[in-house]
Order: C-alpha cells, then sequence, then structure tokens
C-alpha cells in the first residue's frame, strides 16, 4: 500500500495528513476554509486517493499560510507515497470541461519540481477564499512532490468553474500518473 504520513508544525500552522494512494476517494479533514475543503474533496475523489486532514492555521491573518503549507505537506506526503516510483505510469493529463470553463491540465511525476499555470479569474474571491491561492497552492504540491505541472485555462468566465475544473483536471491527471501499470521506471535513464 503506497501511503505518505506527515506532520509539520511552524508559527503559523500545525498540519498532520495521511495520504493513502491506493485508496477510494475519500477526504476526512477540515481546514476551515470552507471553499478549499470542497476542493480537497473533489482531488480525493476523482483521484481515487484518501486525504486524512488535521490542521490549524492562523486564518485570522487569512488563509494564505493555511492552503500553502497544506500544499507543502500534499506534496511531501505524495512524494513519500510514490517511493520508487516503480511501475508508474509516470504522465498524466486532460482535457476537463465545467459548464462555460474548459481547463488543460498535464503532469509529469519526473522527481522535477516546476509549475506551469496559465489562468486568469474573473474575481479574486469565491467566497472567503482568495482565487490567487490556487496558484500558490499547486505550486507548493509541485515543488514538495517533485512533479511537472500545467495548468493552461482555455477559456471560462465563471472563477468557481474554473477553479473547480483545476482541481478536477489535476485530480484526474494524478489518478493517471500514478497508476501502476508496469515494474519498472517509466524512464529512459532508468531513474526518475
Amino acid at each position: 500500500m503506497r501511503t505518505g504520513e506527515i506532520k509539520r508544525g511552524t508559527k503559523e500552522t500545525k498540519i498532520e495528513m495521511k495520504l493513502n494512494l491506493d485508496a477510494t476517494g475519500k477526504f476526512d479533514g477540515n481546514s476551515g476554509i470552507g471553499f478549499f475543503d470542497h476542493m480537497l474533496n473533489i482531488l480525493a475523489f476523482y483521484a481515487k486517493v484518501d486525504i486524512k486532514l488535521n490542521c490549524i492555521g492562523d486564518l485570522n491573518t487569512g488563509a494564505h499560510h493555511t492552503v500553502e503549507d497544506i500544499g507543502i505537506v500534499f506534496g511531501i506526503a505524495l512524494k513519500n507515497a510514490l517511493e520508487d516510483k516503480i511501475g508508474v505510469t509516470r504522465f498524466g493529463g486532460c482535457f476537463l470541461p465545467m459548464d462555460e470553463a474548459l481547463v488543460n491540465v498535464n503532469l509529469d511525476t519526473s522527481g522535477r519540481g516546476y509549475l506551469v499555470f496559465n489562468v486568469r479569474f474573473t474575481s479574486e474571491r469565491v467566497g472567503d477564499f482568495e482565487t490567487e491561492l490556487v496558484e500558490e497552492f499547486f505550486r507548493a504540491v509541485v515543488i514538495n512532490a517533485g512533479i511537472t505541472l500545467h495548468i493552461n485555462l482555455e477559456y471560462g468566465k465563471n472563477t468557481h468553474h474554473i477553479i473547480e475544473a483545476i482541481f478536477k483536471g489535476f485530480a484526474l491527471s494524478l489518478r493517471q500518473a500514478i497508476e501502476r501499470t508496469g515494474a519498472q521506471i517509466n524512464s529512459s535513464k532508468g531513474v526518475m
């Protein structure tokens, strides 16, 4: 079973996360940010991973530290759960429609953390959630997981739909990339 369990404490947040890559798609936790919890639930469901989260964040200063630190912890847990990456597909990608919005998401579990984020939101907030935190979350994930991730908004108007399409697209691409399809490292170099 591929799992990663992380405890991380700073002056700003205290986070515990358990990630199971071979699971059913359940999110059990509370970040204190309703819309973000909705996105984490979507991520777990469509990636078919289980995420258990305990989080205390300094939300009185805003959601930035909490969202970024959950991204860090998720990235580390993902890297640990993938271990040596033997047999994983490695690549994943999809176009994800959400009503009027269309997002293209592609990733590579290469060991090289890199984010391309070509998205402009039509509003600065969805509820109490600042939309610029979407990019911060994914940057923290990719740097700490060692994955290359490209997120491109093809078109869209509704910010909620755009963000939801991003999280669903990431989840489906991740599921594809982490699926075991062989017994070797999927790299011409022999290592990732």
